[in-house]
């Protein structure tokens, strides 16, 4: 029989087995501070257009290579001084605005206000995908101004070029057409998530056939079953069907019969989506549509890219307006990358329709910040100047991250840019495109920030810090249990020789 060994009384005695405890100074909030100054660096080195790309394998084993901090993070897993640097950096920044947008319904504006957030991703195709990207918005911005991210879409394609991407008002999916009708004009669109077949009866029975006219009648009742069943779906009015399930060939075979369109798409998710967009309600059996329940749009119609089909649902209703990317690329990280450019575009511009302001970007408002902050520091009197000092110090990280990724003295270029913005050149940052380290006028060059982008990442920034120095305890749950999977060779075809 096993000795019992109690715990030792207190804190330990409520934990289970296994159990980690840290607390105090030491233990938790020193770690905390190292995990994220460790955090940061991880993803310093991907800023800017010259920064690094990091290759991350997540837990289902899949393989990233991005240099986007927001993929990276979501992959992986001296409070009073800040809250009043945070404060006074937040006063400051609306007399940094450079200038703002006039005409969010202009492409070639709006093209040249998306240049730097593209830039990040995409350097040297930033131009293209920028104006790309300004024409889809624009194209689908309602005249209220509440501008929804979620109707513009991204199609990959493999094959040709970047400079081969377009875009397409409306939706577009990789599939063909089920049957013969390919295109109709004026779409009114029946959606059924059940697959496009007979009804099949959940219980079991046996039927006796004796000659053959029996076995004749037996398929004639199951097809003109299926018959009445397409033509009152034809009769209500619909003439584009789709559905997400498979379809039976008899039931191709009436759908052509009443020129029907047919559509199968095999995700929920667009599904509900394709729902969303034209007004249609998915139906969960065969049964025709109401007015209500059916969805329009102005055409659907089979086209090709390249070599692949594609199905395009065009809607040109203010309300529900969706717009396409069609993005084209030789290799799926390729796109993938381009897609995470085209995500950051369409944000800026939903930032602008909600806030027309810009701050000049390279390094230029956060150095300004940094100058002001620390002048405000020395006016502080007792130990929160010295908070204030160090939160004034690391905006120079920005400025310095983008120098350091560039291949450039960092440290040469932070005196030259204190040094101008002693001057009152407010709109002064580092210039990326230099061999040297140099600096010139940011809002002359057309790198410009979002005046919101900058006030909530400083806020949220100063949020996070604040919270980890809070932290003074942390309790780790013994792991799971339980037996672990094989480690032997994927291929077993292979010989294995030792």
């Amino acid at each position: 029989m096993a000795l019992h060994v109690p715990k030792a009384p207190g804190f330990a005695q409520m934990l289970k087995e296994g159990a980690k405890h840290y607390s105090g100074l030491e233990e938790a909030v020193y770690r905390n501070i190292q995990a994220c100054k460790e955090l940061a660096q991880t993803t310093r080195t991907a800023y800017g257009p010259n920064g690094m790309n990091k290759m991350v394998i997540n837990h289902l084993e899949k393989l990233f290579v991005t240099n986007d901090a927001a993929t990276i993070l979501r992959e992986l897993e001296v409070i009073e001084g800040y809250e009043k640097a945070c404060k006074k950096a937040l006063e400051i920044l609306p007399d940094l605005v450079c200038c703002s947008a006039k005409n969010l319904r202009d492409v070639e504006e709006v093209a040249s206000l998306l240049h730097t957030s593209v830039m990040s991703k995409q350097y040297g195709n930033e131009r293209f995908l920028a104006k790309l990207i300004a024409q889809a918005c624009v194209s689908i911005l309602p005249d209220s101004g509440h501008f929804n991210v979620d109707n513009i879409r991204v199609c990959k394609i493999v094959g040709a070029g970047i400079s081969a991407s377009s875009v397409l008002h409306g939706m577009v999916f990789k599939k063909e057409t089920e049957g013969d009708v390919t295109s109709v004009k004026d779409a009114k669109i029946a959606v059924y998530s059940c697959p496009f077949d007979g009804m099949i009866t959940e219980t079991k029975g046996t039927v006796l056939i004796k000659n053959a006219e029996e076995l004749m009648n037996f398929s004639k009742g199951e097809e003109n079953l299926m018959d009445l069943q397409v033509k009152a779906i034809a009769d209500s009015g619909a003439n584009v069907v789709v559905t997400g399930g498979k379809v039976a060939d008899m039931a191709l075979h009436y759908a052509n019969k009443y020129n029907l369109m047919l559509v199968r798409l095999n995700s929920k998710w667009d599904l509900r989506r394709l729902c969303k967009t034209v007004g249609a309600t998915a139906l969960p059996r065969l049964t025709p549509p109401t007015l209500e329940e059916m969805g329009h749009c102005s055409s659907v119609y089979l086209s090709e890219v390249g070599d692949t089909q594609v199905v395009v649902f065009k809607h040109e209703k203010e309300d529900g307006a969706i717009s396409t990317i069609l993005i084209r690329g030789s290799t799926d990280n390729l796109m993938d990358d381009i897609e995470r450019a085209v995500d950051d575009g369409v944000n800026t511009f939903k930032v602008l329709t909600r806030d027309k302001r810009l701050v000049p970007g390279g390094g230029a408002t956060e150095i300004e910040l940094a100058k002001q902050i620390t002048s405000y520091g020395e006016t502080c009197p007792g130990l929160d100047q010295y908070a204030i000092k160090k939160f004034a110090e690391a905006f120079e990280s920005i400025p310095r991250a983008l120098a350091e990724n560039s291949g450039v003295k960092a440290n040469e270029v932070i005196s030259k840019l204190y040094a101008v913005h002693q001057e009152g050149k407010k709109n002064v940052g580092f210039d990326i495109e230099a061999e040297a380290a140099a600096v010139k006028d940011m809002l002359e060059a057309g790198v410009l920030d979002t005046y919101l982008g900058k006030f909530w990442g400083i806020k949220l920034a100063t949020n996070a810090a604040v919270t980890v120095l809070r932290v003074d305890q942390i309790i780790m749950a013994k792991p799971a249990g339980g037996p672990k999977p094989p480690s032997g060779k994927k291929d077993w075809d292979e010989d294995q020789n030792d």
